[in-house]
């Protein structure tokens, strides 16, 4: 089961008392929904500890729960899930997220950053519009390295699988299922699921050791690359288009690197393996060629940037 983050900015707002009791309500149905799937291994993740929570302006959690006997069974029902806090304590690493930042509307979210970075769901107070909506879109900011070696913020917009209310749950109930069953936890877990997560993909025997040793940092942005080639090239038509319409950033090695990028291949001849996807933190790399008589891409590294003793 994914983590479900809190969204901090769906707290704390103008709201009439009426309106957050419908909130909460809808709330804890929708977490409990998510949960369903595998309450045992849920956490909700959040900022601060949930009982510090204040649902609207001057109206704290423990205000809600002693309102009356509903809410008191419906905070029962939270209870009954695994709590974190912060949100930096589920992350692999203490530093695992210095290399990027994520805002909403220009302003900085932690809950819904992290539900991008770790690969999970993010779940909002439905009390306004913008909540109430099964996926938000955000503003990343990441540091990247560049091709001559510097490094240079590189920005995108990245949408974030969000809840707030029951409906929103059927729209991820399939990923939920698959996150429950097969998504993989550690690098070794990728290896050997490889051709069940990723068809289209062909790993040189020299990735089982990258990925078997796969810093914990790594996991989460090692296991999107792969998928996000994994689903480019399951629409390429090689005939049409020289290669897939990449879903990440995806480049050639530069003239003066590209024979480090030189690898035994299948048939025990060495070929040049020089395009690469780039993941963070740190100057992650996947390295790789097209096969495109087999509709596939062969991979030869997975870790760090290829230096010319390696």
């Amino acid at each position: 089961m994914p983590l479900l983050f809190l969204n901090e900015r769906s707290w704390k707002t103008a709201c009439d008392p009426a309106r957050a009791e419908r909130a909460m309500a809808d709330f804890v149905d929708a977490v409990r929904a998510a949960a369903k799937e595998d309450t045992a291994d849920t956490s909700l993740v959040s900022e601060v500890e949930l009982k510090s929570l204040e649902i609207a302006e001057g109206y704290p959690i423990g205000k809600w729960i002693g309102s009356s006997p509903k809410n008191h069974a419906r905070w029962q029902r939270l209870l009954a899930l695994r709590s974190r806090s912060p949100v930096r304590s589920v992350f692999p690493t203490p530093d695992a997220d210095g290399h990027l930042e994520y805002h909403y509307k220009g302003e900085e979210v932690l809950g819904l950053g992290a539900a991008h970075f770790m690969d999970g769901i993010a779940v909002s107070l439905p009390v306004a519009p913008e909540w109430q909506r099964p996926a938000v879109t955000l503003e990343r900011t990441e540091l990247v390295e560049l091709a001559d070696e510097s490094m240079e913020f590189e920005h995108e917009t990245v949408d974030v699988r969000h809840i707030s209310a029951p409906p929103h749950v059927d729209e991820h109930l399939a990923w939920i299922r698959e996150s429950s069953l097969a998504r993989a936890a550690t690098g070794r877990q990728i290896w050997e699921r490889k051709a069940d997560l990723y068809p289209h993909l062909q790993f040189l025997s020299r990735t089982e050791a990258h990925l078997s040793d796969l810093d914990p940092r790594w996991v989460v942005p090692v296991r999107r690359r792969l998928e996000q080639l994994d689903a480019a090239v399951a629409l390429w038509e090689p005939t049409a288009r020289p290669e897939p319409e990449w879903q990440s950033k995806v480049t050639p090695e530069s003239q003066t690197r590209r024979e480090v990028c030189r690898f035994v291949d299948f048939d025990d001849e060495r070929r040049l393996f020089e395009m690469h996807a780039r993941f963070t933190p740190g100057m992650g790399r996947v390295y790789f060629r097209l096969v495109p008589e087999e509709r596939a891409i062969r991979l030869a590294h997975i870790g760090s940037k290829i230096r010319p003793d390696l």
